[in-house]
């Protein structure tokens, strides 16, 4: 046993030392912007993206965790609280490609803090830390005064819309304007367009005329009358409009009125739009410039909004497949803090998510085709289980090294995930060399063997269990509605010792069960059998019982079904014993008119007795 575990620590102490001397470019805010050219062409000279996290937090107490007995909406559930609870420290990114039995890798680590630059109170007033996280964090050497200070802050979409109109924007391009309007034009709209015409008329033939005079106060005078301005050295003149139906208008008389006008949409602070200003060009040339100049100003503008969702805006817009080890977390923290407020639901999360990112493989789900690696572990572990039991040689590249400051170890597990993702798929046969990420006979192969993000759902979880093998040794596939959770019963139980004691206290127990718990004050009955569930609810919540079940029962012992869990996740009653959430979902229960899910009387999930925390062997 002791050579055992010398030599798990000796492989450990190597996979350390390997990861150390990898290369990842660390990125702040005040090298934010200078990376982004060289990242926009990584990604598209890439085949792939992988990414990982590192946050403040995952969970506050053990059960809030994603357990073997949750289904999709209750994983969501847990993933959603986590992502509004706690904040993203480092976003890892790693663009890549295999090319035979090499991996060409280009890895990032960005340090990110939600600092409010603009004064609007976003991106985030307070979030929550979890001390372990920050331990681990600080044991890598992790500079938290340069997070706080240096690190990248960002809007998401959702709150760039928001700030756009609190602090206003000096000007906007018509192109987020239809220039042909869709309604009818009234008799006030047509009082107003001439009105206007007249008025840009009698403008551009002032304009026209004061270049071919040399009176200079002759000039000035014109321009004074008919209202003209400068923009830069170019003359403009500003149009006051007072509805976005007007705007429209405006931006169609002038599109149509002449070749060498540039319109600009001057936004009013409190939304809408103040006026419009029209900007004379000298010739198609100079309109040309002119554009360019504007649309080079907008970007800038727009990046003091987005911050650090610039990258996530490359990352979508590229359509590159993603890899994460664990996808539904990892992208509702993603969602949360750079899309939008998440959904209350799972199939909403999933239909916003993929709009955005439509390809996302989950290496998790991925090593589990392969043998010994169907139990959740780290990425460090199962690299060096693959390393250790397939031959599987992958060569890693990483063509250009940081360096000074930047050879610190952070953001490796993005480099060791696309390492993980390279082996497993040499083991699982599936080729990689020279396949571009588009290519529709590599698509179908991952998509066969890898969680695509819309996958999350229970009717594509269904349609598989024909192909998963429900009777190996340590999982089986068991419905919800046969799971019963317990509490209120004596301290220092363990799992044995309650399944003894359920042991002949009502018919249901004669036959197969199983008890396993989920944290020292709740535990979970298993029934193998349809109806014993309903019939043990029913026994121990009437009058009747009688014996060792009716002893246990004036002791405390509550019992609820699977229903009232997802009732706990749904009301995100995130007590910290599950068995408080149940007491209160229960409560809450029987005074209202709540009934069954009906999703619930067809969603399977797959229990496994070794994931389950069981007190008994600790």
């Amino acid at each position: 046993m002791a050579s055992r575990f010398s030599s798990l620590r000796l492989r450990r102490r190597r996979l350390h030392t390997a990861t150390n001397q990898l290369s990842v470019r660390q990125i702040r805010n005040t090298d934010f912007y200078g990376c982004l050219g060289d990242l926009k062409n990584h990604i598209s000279d890439s085949d792939f993206i992988a990414l990982s996290l590192q946050n403040t937090g995952s969970s506050s107490f053990p059960w809030h965790r994603l357990q073997s007995f949750d289904t999709y909406d209750t994983a969501y559930c847990k993933a959603k609280y986590a992502a509004e609870k706690f904040q993203i420290l480092q976003f890892a990114l790693c663009p890549f490609s295999v090319r035979e039995s090499k991996l060409i890798a280009h890895p990032y680590n960005f340090h990110l803090f939600p600092r409010d630059d603009l004064n609007i109170g976003m991106p985030s007033y307070s979030f929550s830390c979890q001390v372990s996280h920050l331990t681990s964090m600080a044991r890598e050497g992790f500079d938290f005064d340069a997070c706080i200070y240096d690190g990248i802050s960002y809007l998401s979409r959702a709150q760039e819309s928001i700030a756009k109109v609190r602090i206003g924007r000096s000007f906007l391009t018509p192109s987020t304007y239809a220039v042909k309007s869709s309604f009818r034009q009234t008799i006030a709209d047509s009082v107003f367009v001439q009105r206007v015409k007249s008025r840009v008329k009698n403008w551009k033939d002032a304009c026209n005329s004061s270049t071919k005079t040399n009176d200079a106060l002759l000039s000035s005078l014109k321009k004074l009358i008919i209202g003209s301005e400068q923009y830069g050295s170019r003359p403009s003149m500003t149009i006051d409009v007072c509805s976005e139906r007007q705007v429209l208008l405006v931006l169609e008389l002038l599109s149509e009125f002449s070749d060498d006008l540039v319109p600009v949409v001057i936004p009013a602070k409190g939304g809408g739009t103040q006026a419009i200003r029209a900007i004379l060009t000298s010739s198609k040339e100079d309109k040309i410039l002119l554009e360019k100049e504007l649309q080079n100003l907008e970007e800038e503008e727009n990046k003091k909004f987005r911050g650090f969702r610039e990258v996530v805006d490359i990352i979508s817009a590229s359509q590159k497949p993603i890899l994460s080890y664990n996808s539904l977390n990892d992208f509702a923290f993603i969602h949360s803090k750079f899309l939008a407020p998440l959904p209350t639901g799972m199939d909403e999360f999933a239909s916003s998510l993929h709009l955005v990112f439509p390809r996302v493989l989950d290496v998790k789900h991925l090593i589990s085709k392969i043998g010994g690696l169907s139990k959740p572990i780290s990425i460090a572990s199962a690299l060096s289980y693959l390393k250790n039991h397939y031959f599987a040689p992958i060569d890693l590249d990483i063509p250009v090294e940081a360096t000074g400051n930047d050879r610190k170890f952070h953001g490796h597990n993005a480099i060791l995930l696309c390492h993980l993702f390279a082996k497993a798929c040499s083991v699982l046969k599936i080729d990689l060399g020279g396949v571009q990420s588009n290519n529709n006979c590599l698509a179908s192969k991952l998509d066969g063997c890898a969680n695509v993000f819309g996958s999350f759902s229970p009717d594509h979880h269904e349609s598989e269990d024909e192909d998963i093998k429900i009777s190996t040794k340590n999982i089986r596939k068991v419905s919800c509605r046969h799971l019963v959770f317990l509490w209120g019963f004596r301290d220092g139980m363990t799992a044995r010792s309650m399944k003894t004691a359920l042991e002949g206290s009502h018919e249901v127990f004669c036959e197969e069960f199983d008890v396993r718990f989920v944290d020292k004050k709740c535990a979970i009955v298993v029934f193998w059998q349809p109806g014993l569930s309903e019939a043990f609810l029913d026994a121990i919540n009437s009058d009747g019982i009688v014996g060792c079940l009716k002893d246990m029962v004036s002791e405390g012992l509550k019992a609820t079904g699977y229903e009232t869990y997802k009732r706990v996740c749904r009301l995100g009653l995130w007590e910290a014993d599950l068995a408080e959430s149940l007491e209160r979902a229960s409560s809450e229960q029987h005074h209202s008119s709540f009934e069954a899910d009906p999703e619930t009387e067809r969603l399977d999930i797959y229990y496994s007795n070794d994931s389950i925390i069981n007190l008994a062997d600790l």
